[in-house]
């Protein structure tokens, strides 16, 4: 049976901090607010945060903007310490256009910002679209919807964003339709005459193969070849799995590994991510894992760090990043800590073990966000962390957030 699970936030009026310091043994990490969601022209952020060549941060909220649909924003660094916040394109609810992008955004070579929206489309069906945003010289940025889903095998509400090749064909999942009813992975080419082809890499068969996980992120290797984690699966307890690109066209589903529900926990959650090795690391609600490829083509598993809950955390739903210049792991809880769940650290040590550290405790009273939700941090040459809440900040509705390790 299909396991999902919804976090309902409530939203709460808080006084707001520009700024939170926690000491943990011998060191104190700088939390700090960028930015406060104000809930009138945006809010409730979903997603992680991608930075353009100038440090620009860009992101999506589910809700608000101008036409209630959810938006795309900027934030621009400024030279007192000061970010500003620039909507560049508001979803119109109910109107034919696509409406709740709860997935990031991405670039291409051009500058074009690429993403999904959960719900909407100019198809009628409603259910949900990948758009293109184009800059403009004026500062004005143009959507176009280059697929609109249809349910049935088309696939339905695509809850996660998209990741892009070298090529400039995007990938990403739906979390229904397809053949069997439990979502699919797709792909869209770029045609010469600016017209986009799906091609549907996989639909899936739940007892046999798992089905999409809310919210999670597909990850590329550099043979073109797409992975993810999906739930349910032969034992119910997730996989992760391969598509890999063939040199006919056909892509071929590979299970890396399926989880037993004992110590090697269950339940693979927010995606995956890549170290320099073509090591995979993920994570359960539980813990953290690695998946190291063997030279017969069988994947090795291994748990780096067990959760413990209450001030460590629990549940970590977004995907972990890979910083290569020290070989650290970052991610985020969304329980435990002071409640309101934790930004953390794993750092590999000499004899093969993981040593955890926690960089920040949400606060109780929620000032300095809660729960960091599903998006990914992102981190910038100096080594710094960025990242989202869906909720806390002075209205409840969420910040974004810097974490100085």
């Amino acid at each position: 049976m299909k396991r999902r699970v919804s976090v309902v936030i409530s939203r709460m009026l808080v006084i707001a901090a520009m700024g939170a310091i926690l000491v943990m043994g011998a060191s104190a990490q700088t939390e700090t607010i960028l930015y406060t969601f104000t809930g009138t022209n945006e809010g409730l952020p979903q997603a992680g945060l991608t930075f353009d060549s100038k440090g620009n941060l860009y992101g999506t909220t589910e809700a608000g903007g101008a036409n209630y649909g959810g938006a795309v924003f900027e934030l621009s660094p400024g030279s007192n310490g000061v970010w500003n916040e620039q909507i560049l394109y508001s979803f119109a609810y109910g109107v034919g256009d696509g409406f709740g992008p709860y997935g990031n955004v991405v670039f291409d070579s051009k500058g074009n910002l690429y993403g999904t929206t959960a719900f909407g489309g100019t198809a009628g069906a409603g259910q949900g679209t990948v758009f293109q945003l184009v800059p403009g010289s004026n500062g004005v940025w143009t959507e176009n919807i280059l697929h609109n889903f249809i349910g049935g095998n088309d696939g339905t509400t695509p809850f996660s964003g998209v990741i892009i090749d070298a090529e400039g064909n995007l990938y990403g999942e739906t979390n229904g339709g397809g053949e069997f009813g439990w979502g699919i992975v797709f792909q869209l080419v770029p045609g010469s005459n600016g017209t986009w082809t799906e091609n549907i890499l996989h639909s899936f068969a739940n007892e046999n193969d798992g089905s999409p996980v809310f919210g999670s992120s597909l990850v590329l290797d550099g043979a073109g070849n797409v992975y993810g984690v999906a739930s349910g699966g032969p034992d119910d307890y997730g996989v992760v799995f391969e598509l890999v690109h063939n040199p006919n066209g056909i892509w071929t589903d590979k299970a890396l590994y399926a989880f037993t529900g004992g110590s090697d926990g269950s339940g693979p959650i927010g995606g995956l991510v890549f170290d320099g090795a073509g090591n995979l690391y993920g994570a359960s609600p539980y813990s953290v894992f690695e998946l190291t490829p063997g030279s017969n083509g069988t994947w090795t598993e291994k748990a780096l760090y067990t959760f413990k809950g209450g001030t460590d955390g629990a549940i970590p739903e977004a995907a972990l990043i890979y910083d290569s210049s020290n070989g650290n792991l970052y991610g985020t809880t969304n329980t435990g800590g002071l409640h309101r769940g934790t930004v953390f650290g794993l750092s590999p040590r000499s004899d093969g073990a993981w040593t955890e550290k926690i960089l920040h405790r949400f606060s109780p009273s929620g000032a300095d966000g809660i729960l960091p939700g599903r998006g990914s941090l992102v981190v910038d040459a100096k080594g710094n962390l960025y990242g989202m809440t869906p909720g806390g900040g002075a209205s409840g509705e969420g910040v974004v957030f810097e974490v100085t390790p």
